[in-house]
Formats: structure tokens, sequence, C-alpha cells
């Protein structure tokens, strides 16, 4: 199989939080033996041992559009309350005056140019069986699906990873793109999404076909390293308090005042009051690998959105697992898809519940490795990304011809 994919971003320097994954799939793509000629929406092509890339054709104009839209994000972010996505009385209500402006700026100028790069390319390489976007805004590329089906005859497949944050029931995030305003999900072969609940309101939003593809991790990147010692007992690695709050609370900082005698530390930014946890330093994304393995507790703190709905996957689970952490997650709808509770992982439903594992857990050595080591066989078999991209390949298949 030979696939054109048009990826939100190739760039691990910038703030797109699904980027690592996209580089695990397209590299276990390769490892299948699926042939991939990446394209980025956003920043600049990048080449790798296992993509051929093309340019991004509006790149100076997709950094500028960034700009822009950091700076109105930035304002929405002060504004913005600091309680959970409330569902607004219709979809439209979440795209301001000033999105709209964006989007249909967007539509005039950069989609147009987008539709004839994609011609161009599949033009140019007939033997592309597929075309698979990646979390590019869908509302920019409003009718190129369509074309590309009428013209070359490939199915065009959209993966949204941002499932449920991203529809339109949900007021999504104060930084994040508002995608489906103005766009079209029925001009798609069909819709991809992280998110066994987000099938139905994907099909309410028109999609003709729903299928869903988990996060995972690849085995290899996120692999247990020999460290000199434990010498964190607790850790949290993420960004932002948003929609997370109280279990930041909870799981974090408050255990951190009471349990005086454990380590606490976090790698993030807008964390917060914290209590005694310690700050750790940003060196690079690989420095994560690091961390965990040298503590004791990982920490899963899920933002409401993707833990209220059913199935909503993120990387965390499956990246921390692999790494044969011991992990302990906030309540998580839908997490014993992924991994049984109190055998490949715990969840604590309470404060007091969390300083009762966490102390219990630092006193037992050995069933924190064991319960490590069951994560990472689980991954192994069920949960890597060559998983992923099988099931992928398989429900393309399914369309082709």
């Amino acid at each position: 199989m030979k696939l054109l994919v048009v990826c939100a971003s190739l760039d691990l320097t910038q703030p797109f939080s699904a980027t690592p994954a996209w580089w695990q799939l397209l590299k276990a793509f390769y490892e299948i033996g699926v042939d991939v000629i990446a394209t980025p929406y956003q920043g600049p092509a990048i080449e790798s041992l296992w993509w051929r890339a093309a340019p991004n054709p509006t790149q100076w104009q997709g950094d500028l559009f960034k700009v822009l839209r950091d700076g109105m994000r930035t304002v929405g972010m002060r504004q913005a309350s600091s309680a959970a996505p409330v569902p607004p009385a219709s979809p439209s209500d979440t795209e301001s005056a000033s999105d709209k402006l964006v989007r249909q700026t967007v539509q005039t100028l950069i989609t147009p140019v987008w539709a004839r790069h994609l011609d161009r390319l599949l033009t140019q390489q007939p033997d592309i069986d597929a075309v698979l976007i990646l979390t590019a805004p869908l509302n920019h590329l409003v009718g190129i699906a369509s074309e590309i089906q009428r013209k070359h005859h490939k199915p065009v497949f959209y993966y949204d990873g941002d499932v449920p944050a991203s529809l339109p029931s949900m007021s999504g995030f104060a930084s994040g793109f508002r995608i489906y305003q103005g766009a079209d999900p029925a001009e798609y072969t069909a819709i991809i999404s992280n998110s066994k609940g987000g099938e139905e309101p994907l099909k309410k939003l028109g999609a003709k076909a729903v299928h869903t593809v988990y996060y995972g991790a690849d085995p290899e990147v996120f692999s247990p390293i020999p460290v000199p010692s434990q010498d964190i007992d607790v850790l949290f690695y993420g960004h932002g308090r948003e929609y997370r709050q109280q279990w930041v609370e909870d799981m974090l900082a408050e255990p951190s005042r009471q349990i005086t005698e454990a380590h606490f530390a976090a790698r993030g930014t807008k964390l917060g009051d914290l209590g005694h946890t310690q700050l750790l330093p940003y060196l690079s994304f690989s420095k994560l690998r690091e961390y965990a393995c040298r503590t004791k507790i990982n920490l899963c703190i899920t933002r409401q959105a993707h833990a209220s709905v059913y199935g909503s996957s993120s990387s965390r689970p499956f990246e921390l697992s692999s790494m044969g952490c011991c992990v302990v997650s906030n309540p998580y709808l839908g997490i014993e898809e992924w991994f049984e509770p109190g055998k490949e992982l715990f969840v604590v439903n309470s404060r007091e519940e969390a300083i009762d594992r966490y102390r219990y857990l630092l006193a037992h050595d050995s069933e924190r490795q064991s319960i490590g080591a069951a994560a990472r066989e689980r991954v192994l078999k069920e949960h890597t990304f060559q998983h992923r991209a099988r099931q992928l390949v398989g429900i393309m298949q399914g369309y082709i011809g």
C-alpha cells in the first residue's frame, strides 16, 4: 500500500501534542511495509528514515496564521473559565467572530493552494492508494476530499485524534482549533478517531462511516532504561491544569503536602500551585523516558473531556505502560478497554484513596514492579503502533477499489 499523508505537523519542536504519536504511526506504517509520503499542514517538511516528505505548500502562510491564532487564543485563554467543557446550545456557539473570519480567510487563500498541491502529488504518483489526513483542521480543507475522489478516484480518510474535545458539542480548549464549524465530514470516505464514545457524535455531524483507532506506543521508543536509582517517588508529566484541575490538586498537590517524606515531582507548564512538588526542567521530549524510569509511581491525570467520554484514548497511558511504569490514574471511563485496573495499573477515585495507594505502593517494591511488567506486556501484545497501523490499513483496504 502507498499512502499520501497530510499531517498537522512533523515538527516536534512545535506545541502540537499529537505530533510524537504521528511520528510513531508513520514509522509503524514503514515497518509493516506501507510506503508513505508525508506532507505537513503546519511547519517544515521533515524527511525521516520512515517516510518521504513532500513540501508544505503554504508554510509561510501557515506560520503567519499560527501567530495570529495564538494571539487571539491568548486573549481567549485569559477569558476562559477553569470549569470543565460545557456543551453549547448549538455548534455555531463555539465559533467566535474572529474564528469565523480567520476560517473564511483560510478557505479563500490557503485551501485552493492545498487543493492544487495534493492534485499535483496524486497526478505525479498515480500509484498512491489512499489519502490520510491526520488532525489538520477539517474546516481548512473543505472540498478537497470530494475533488480527490471525483478526479483521482482515491478514498480520503480523516483521523481526528482530539475527540471528544474537538467536537462542537464540547467547548474545546481555549488554545485549540474549532475544526468542525464550516466543515463537511460527509465528503470523506470515512472519519477515524481516537474515541469509541465519539462515534455517534461524528455520525450526527454527517460522517458517512466512522471507525475507532486508539492511540498506542512504539515499544522501542518508549522502553524501560536502566537508571542508577528511582529517586523520584511520584511524578506527573503533563501540561496545564485545564479541565483536570481538581485531579491535579487531589493526586499531586495535596498528597505532596501530606506525604512529606516522599519526593513528588512534575514536568510541565501552567500547572499552578503544586504544594511540595518539585518542578523538573524541560530538556527535550526524549527526557520523558528518563524521568518516568527514575520514578516509582507515574501519574496519569487525564483531562475531563477524554476521561468522561467512553474509550477516548490519549497517549500517556500507553507511553507509561510501554516503559514498564507503575501507573496510577484518575477515573477514566473505558480505561478497561486497554488495561486491567488492579493488575496492569491502578485507578483512584478520591484524594484519600490516592494518598493511601501511594503509601502502600511506596512500601511494596515488588508489587510496583509486577504491575509495570504486566502493563508493558499488555502493550506489546495489543497496543503498539504497529497494531494501530495494521488496523488502519485494514480499514482503508476495505474502501479501496
